[in-house]
């Protein structure tokens, strides 16, 4: 049985999204990495990207599949998106999203639950399990 096209949305609907959609953009800005400029630098051979919260951050261009075959002189064409949520390279069609490259670079899934909690635990899992035997999880009190 064949899908069936899905509803187009009007102008109305559409234009209605936005004010929320524009607040989830700012919300984000202030969460995520955003680059504020960049530029290849010659001499060390990486992309120095400064960040709009004043920190720099630098990989070597050979990391990004994107760009290995790239030139030192395409690769110093590097343009920020709007936004600042990425690179992009006209010359070649490459384009890279910046913090999907940082939480990949600093490898953020495998150390950062050491220091913001982890989502799982021994004593995680014991606690559910007792909680569970005791009906589930305790209500809050309503203060």
């Amino acid at each position: 049985m064949a899908n069936p096209e899905p509803r187009r949305l009007t102008e109305a609907e559409i234009l209605a999204q936005i004010p929320a959609a524009e607040a989830r953009a700012r919300e984000e800005a202030l969460i995520e990495p955003r680059a504020a400029s960049a530029r290849y630098d010659a001499e060390t051979g990486r992309i120095l990207v400064e960040l709009t919260n004043g920190c720099l951050f630098g990989f070597v261009p050979t990391e990004r599949e994107l760009l290995t075959t790239a030139t030192p002189e395409q690769l110093a064409a590097v343009e920020v998106d709007l936004g600042g949520e990425g690179l992009h390279w006209e010359e070649i069609d490459a384009d890279v999203s910046l913090p999907g490259l940082i939480a990949q670079r600093l490898n953020l899934a495998a150390w950062a639950p050491k220091f913001m909690g982890q989502r799982t635990s021994e004593a995680k899992s014991a606690a559910a399990r007792a909680n569970g035997a005791k009906g589930g999880r305790p209500k809050r009190d309503a203060a």
